[in-house]
């Protein structure tokens, strides 16, 4: 996820891997055209299909590190698929990495202090649907950031402060769209650090991984079958 290099994605593909991802979105646009057709070339060989990025997404992931978002341009889609041959492609509609996605001057407040994030932009990826009609399209930084698990760390000496994620009812709005893949990591990383904080706290002198680590993936797998059932409507699909 999130390849910056030729080399590495070359490096997956001798290890077995069926897809790879490389991000070029950092980089001037006929630099990434480049970097992402020189992977799509050598990985095409071997019968491994390729996710491109376009337009910058906030926040921070592994090493791929980005302080402002620029979303795609859909008038810039149709030449970059043609040219770098990618089978997906990454977008930026307004979701971004992290369990701190938006500012809270980017938000607005709902009738319980909640922060409410900015909507995504789902004008734009109407216009990119019509210019590349069928086209299979990624959603990268799709956490919710589920409010529960947020006080649950917090209650139990965490210090998430004004985190806030993606509304699942956008998601899954962009589930019935173009978009066949949407990316959640943070949430998941949430719940489990609430599992075991809550472990840690109630009990200190656990010291079983079994004992914390079980509610952590009990939790993990809770979460996200809601996610596949009641936002990405995955369930039973191959």
């Amino acid at each position: 996820d999130h390849g910056d290099s030729l080399e590495l994605c070359k490096s997956c593909i001798e290890m077995g891997f069926s897809s790879v991802m490389i991000d070029g979105s950092h980089l001037p646009y006929d630099e990434n055209v480049a970097l992402t057709k020189s992977v799509v070339d050598y990985a095409h060989q071997y019968d491994v299909t390729v996710e491109g990025e376009l337009g910058v997404l906030a926040g921070i992931e592994d090493d791929v590190v980005a302080e402002h978002h620029t979303y795609t341009e859909p008038e810039e889609v149709i030449d970059f698929v043609s040219k770098t041959g990618v089978d997906s492609l990454a977008i930026s509609i307004g979701t971004s990495h992290g369990a701190n996605k938006f500012t809270p001057e980017q938000c607005k407040r709902d009738a319980n202090g909640i922060l409410v994030p900015p909507p995504l932009r789902f004008d734009i990826l109407a216009e990119i649907e019509k210019q590349i009609p069928g086209f299979p399209i990624v959603l990268h930084g799709s956490s919710s950031v589920p409010q529960d698990e947020v006080a649950t760390i917090n209650q139990y000496g965490g210090a998430l402060k004004d985190a806030v994620g993606i509304p699942e009812e956008q998601l899954r709005q962009a589930a019935k769209s173009a978009v066949c893949k949407i990316n959640i990591d943070s949430d998941g990383r949430l719940a489990m650090t609430a599992a075991i904080r809550k472990v840690f706290a109630t009990n200190p002198a656990e010291f079983d991984p079994r004992k914390y680590l079980g509610p952590a993936r009990d939790s993990l797998k809770k979460l996200y079958m809601h996610k596949v059932l009641n936002v990405l409507g995955s369930n039973d699909r191959i």
